[in-house]
């Protein structure tokens, strides 16, 4: 994943400090740097960005005054000496504020920040992954899984065809699953909420297996699927 991002900043020091965090982040792509909004504001009408690092005080045209031009989906991050912007930078739905001068560990939050929307984004586009399954790497459709289970070493993911056995942990995999579309219920059971066919004494029915929901999912299942407690 790359995130391609620009800088608006009006102060050598500033836009030189913020560029330096930039470079230090591999999946950062710094593709424009602008001392201005108005030249920005030419850029931006005629190139594709993810992310933009925003000063606020600036000649001509303000951080504020660019913000309310542009379209919702691009991620901002406001970069400024002043607090009393915060208010009117969250209502424009910023990614994040941060006050100058702030260190790396901080401009590092708000990337990840905005670097798992962008990876959970990726991952709802799509609609399947891939697994390491002996000498291989197989390409599974989420609409083909029915659950997946622990065995040993093991995960056996079940499909209507086949198992197809994988070394990769829940937290791999999960890592690539839509959660809206699935959901652990058991230490060693994760199923798709889409192929339950139904619920009963704490058991979940897909096909012919019977899946437990043990007490450390229980809640957080049965909120899933609109029950509290299972009620």
């Amino acid at each position: 994943m790359i995130i391609d991002c620009i800088i608006i900043e009006d102060e050598p020091l500033a836009m030189e400090r913020t560029k330096g965090y930039v470079h230090k982040i591999p999946y950062l792509n710094l593709i424009g740097e602008f001392n201005n909004g108005l030249d920005a504001l030419a850029f931006l009408k005629s190139n594709q960005v993810d992310l933009i690092l925003l000063d606020i005080e600036m000649d001509d045209l303000t951080g504020i005054e660019l913000l309310k031009t542009l379209e919702n989906q691009l991620k901002v991050i406001i970069t400024t000496a002043y607090e009393n912007y915060a208010l009117q930078g969250y209502e424009l739905d910023i990614a994040d504020y941060l006050l100058k001068p702030f260190g790396f560990e901080r401009f590092l939050k708000a990337i990840e920040k905005i670097a798992n929307h962008f990876h959970n984004k990726e991952i709802n586009e799509k609609d399947y992954l891939f697994v390491k399954t002996e000498y291989r790497m197989e390409k599974i459709s989420f609409t083909d899984i029915l659950f997946i289970e622990g065995m040993g070493d093991y995960r056996n993911i079940q499909t209507p065809r086949k198992k197809i056995l994988t070394l990769q942990t829940f937290g791999e995999l999960e890592k690539y699953l839509p959660k809206d579309r699935f959901i652990r219920v058991h230490k060693s059971y994760l199923v798709s909420i889409d192929k339950i066919e139904f619920v009963e004494r704490s058991r979940i029915k897909i096909g012919d297996k019977r899946i437990p929901i043990s007490d450390t999912y229980k809640d957080g299942f049965f909120q899933r699927i609109g029950f509290s407690n299972g009620k």
